[in-house]
């Protein structure tokens, strides 16, 4: 039985592992407290990939504060690694600091760890305990879970819309549908995220750079163009500076000079049925270390996706407005012949932002 304390440290640690999932990419963002007769001396989470975990973080705030670290329990997110990777296993580092109690909030499925680590520390002599608070962890861990367990990242499709649920006006201007606080509320959005995916329409009508601005020091995410057909053009803002992959279909080598003379990354996609195979595309995404990948699209990609089973949650900004019946939708869809076949979505958080409306959602018959 986990006590209202082992809650409230276990939380702490959770709001540590969140704050450094963008971070700790494609490792797992994870958080850890160290706790001593009542009292938090020590506290961490995962660095950068190749720099300290978020134990050894803890261990050495705990010796910054004066405090010996024997005898304490601590409360991770994920199980502690129990292999040496870029770094030695944490497991052992917890062992060799004679912490009295380990409490992690599930165990880690990477193949390498699954259980050993827990292990690791219970043959040690160290009290294990794991599950506590699983559910959350899972959703602060869902990006690298995602990864590992399903080799594709976790895929949050945003987007903003009138009431009427209308992207942009027939002549295709979208610009702006909701407000600053709602734009200012994407670029954070942005910033959590590992990569931004768009379609070669989006680029054609809007010409962005899918940057991360207004936030000081964050980290720029991989921007992914899906032109198959190699329609855009290589002046195109979001081609320039580098960290940009071209996902498209071509192979001319003289067609894609342009693109790669500006600094982006040719990256082959394979057809699927007359389109980009977009499982194969997430795929090789994942492959390449990206746990979560926001989606900036038209209605054209983003329904593809959807029709993939691809969404694992909608970021979807409302503005108290209409733009009436001719004005574009959010997703192409093909039209349905009863309502039993909608596709049903699960609200998982509402609330204003500014004049907006902000809704999270996800499929209903997702896993996640």
């Amino acid at each position: 039985m986990f006590t209202a304390e082992d809650h409230r440290y276990m939380q702490q640690a959770l709001r540590f592992a969140e704050a450094a999932t963008r971070r700790a990419a494609p490792n797992p963002g994870v958080g850890c407290v160290l706790v001593r007769d009542g009292q938090v001396i020590g506290a961490g989470a995962t660095l950068a990939a190749g720099s300290d975990h978020a134990e050894i973080q803890a261990l050495k705030d705990c010796a910054a504060r004066g405090e010996s670290p024997a005898g304490a329990t601590a409360y991770v997110t994920l199980e502690p690694c129990s292999h040496h990777g870029r770094t030695p296993p944490c497991a052992e580092a917890l062992i060799r600091h004679g912490l009295a109690r380990v409490v992690a909030a599930m165990s880690d499925p990477y193949h390498e760890v699954a259980g050993r680590g827990l292990a690791m520390l219970s043959a040690a002599g160290i009290r294990t305990e794991c599950g506590l608070m699983e559910s959350e962890a899972r959703r602060v861990h869902r990006g690298f879970l995602s990864r590992v367990g399903r080799a594709l990242p976790w895929v949050t499709l945003k987007a903003a819309a009138t009431l009427d649920g209308k992207t942009a006006l027939l002549n295709g201007k979208s610009q702006w549908i909701t407000g600053a606080a709602a734009r200012s509320d994407v670029q954070r959005l942005r910033a959590f995220h590992d990569a931004i995916l768009t379609g070669s329409g989006t680029v054609l009508a809007d010409n962005p750079r899918l940057t991360v601005r207004e936030i000081a020091g964050a980290a720029q995410p991989l921007r992914v163009v899906l032109d198959s057909r190699l329609v855009t053009a290589p002046s195109s803002l979001i081609y320039q500076g580098g960290n940009t992959l071209l996902a498209t279909g071509v192979t001319d080598a003289a067609r894609l000079a342009p693109f790669l003379a500006g600094g982006a990354e040719a990256l082959p996609v394979r057809p699927r049925d007359g389109h980009a195979d977009l499982t194969a595309l997430l795929a090789e995404l994942a492959r390449r270390g990206v746990n979560h990948l926001m989606v900036e699209a038209g209605a054209g990609l983003n329904g593809a996706l959807l029709q993939a089973g691809l969404v694992d949650e909608i970021v979807l900004y409302l503005a108290p407005a209409l733009a009436g019946d001719a004005a574009r939708g959010l997703f192409a869809w093909p039209p349905l012949q009863d309502l039993a076949d909608k596709r049903p979505l699960v609200i998982d958080d509402a609330r204003l932002v500014g004049a907006d409306l902000r809704l999270r959602l996800r499929p209903a018959d997702s896993q996640q």
